[in-house]
């Protein structure tokens, strides 16, 4: 990990728009002209570089931000998509096929375990969901049909941490591609440089970073990317979901200030995980001593952008946490919503939203209990007062007696 700062990797992109502007030039074309009848032809056979024919395929706003997120994962290139979904589906259906198997980590974001559980089986592909935290229970789900290994690196909503290391060591014995979802720590985490094959993010969290636009890249090698966009076998070429030039132009300029952003939520998660865990809350956060994986995690980490902005509380019941959430958002502590990575703190309820596709026996087995809350930490500037404005909700509520919580 040693000289890589991917802050610094960003920075040191420099484009020039057509007019020497400091910003890039928007590229608002669907299609592109060619001066030969020959040049479009071998642009459609692959044998024609800097040249494009449809925005589908690619287009220079969205390459300005593939090469910006290439060089802040450390991987040979990328490829920007419509949403988070748009980079994940098209790299597994790249990956396997008919008869191939997956190992899922089994706590992963409910969108992409409804598609593992749900749609891929009716393509012929098998998913085992197990815990990633446990490499010999990973490495006996493995078959000879097996083709991935997919994690995240913290994952959504449990906040477990894939030792990814471990699994690149597993996945590299049995000829697997490593593929983990780093939406939940960029910057923080460079999973390519543990060893990851591929690495995904859902660009409308926290690399966008203010809620008005959906997006996703898929960060791999040139060969890998080479065959994603390939005009007659590549998922993602095929399947199109390809980002907007105006929403990509968006996303890169939001990208500049990442660090700063990260720095912050991290920052202010940590300082209110400390607090609730001392005052007794059931409070999960990467940074706390008393997280399982947190010795493992501080060695994955580039420390300066710290350990997230993604805690959870455990109130006890749903009617409890709907309670504080409605109660929160009445007193501008943040807004009752999905997502994460946003100015303001983000909170709900995920056995009933984000996680709402995986099966209620299957909640209860992982620990997803439903008097869990995840919280995505905002950039408050005087954290102490949000603290005490949260405790009071609690107090209010009588989730806090005093100065003091029974363990939930």
């Amino acid at each position: 990990m040693k000289n890589f700062n991917p802050a610094n990797n960003i920075q040191d992109l420099q484009y020039f728009g057509e007019f020497g502007g400091v910003n890039p030039s928007i590229s608002d074309s669907s299609t592109y002209t060619f001066l030969s009848a020959k040049t479009m032809f071998d642009t459609f056979e692959g044998n024609m570089e800097g040249c494009y024919l449809y925005s589908r395929h690619s287009s220079p706003s969205n390459l300005y931000l593939d090469k910006a997120l290439a060089a802040m994962e450390g991987t040979e290139t990328a490829n920007v998509s419509a949403s988070g979904m748009g980079a994940i589906t098209p790299t597994l259906l790249q990956l396997c096929g008919t008869g191939d198997h997956i190992v899922s980590s089994r706590t992963i974001y409910g969108g992409t375990y409804a598609l593992l559980k749900n749609f891929t089986p009716r393509l012929g592909i098998k998913t085992t969901f197990v815990d990633i935290t446990k490499l010999d229970v990973v490495e006996a789900a493995i078959i000879p049909e097996t083709k991935v290994l997919y994690c995240e690196t913290v994952s959504n909503p449990l906040l477990e941490v894939a030792d990814i290391e471990g699994l690149a060591k597993i996945a590299k014995k049995h000829n697997l591609t490593l593929v983990v979802d780093n939406t939940f720590s960029p910057l923080s985490v460079s999973p390519a440089r543990l060893g990851a094959d591929i690495v995904i993010h859902s660009l409308t969290k926290y690399i966008n970073g203010s809620s008005d636009t959906v997006g996703g890249v898929t960060c791999a090698s040139q060969e890998f990317i080479d065959n994603l966009k390939n005009v007659n076998s590549g998922a993602s070429m095929l399947l199109g979901p390809t980002m907007d030039s105006l929403r990509s132009a968006s996303v890169m300029k939001n990208l500049r200030t990442l660090h700063i952003r990260m720095k912050q939520h991290s920052h202010n998660t940590m300082y209110l995980a400390q607090r609730f865990e001392k005052d007794g809350l059931k409070t999960v956060y990467p940074g706390l001593e008393s997280h399982p994986s947190h010795k493992i995690y501080k060695t994955m980490i580039n420390p300066e952008y710290g350990f997230g902005g993604m805690m959870t509380l455990d109130v006890g019941t749903l009617a409890k946490a709907n309670e504080l959430m409605e109660l929160m958002q009445a007193k501008n502590l943040g807004y009752l919503a999905v997502s994460l990575g946003f100015y303001k703190t983000l909170f709900s309820a995920p056995g009933t939203s984000t996680s709402s596709e995986i099966p209620m026996d299957e909640q209860i087995e992982m620990g997803l209990t439903d008097g869990l809350i995840r919280f995505s930490i905002g950039l408050d500037n005087d954290i102490e007062r949000t603290y005490q404005m949260m405790k009071a909700c609690m107090m209010e509520l009588e989730i806090l007696k005093s100065e003091s919580i029974l363990m939930v």
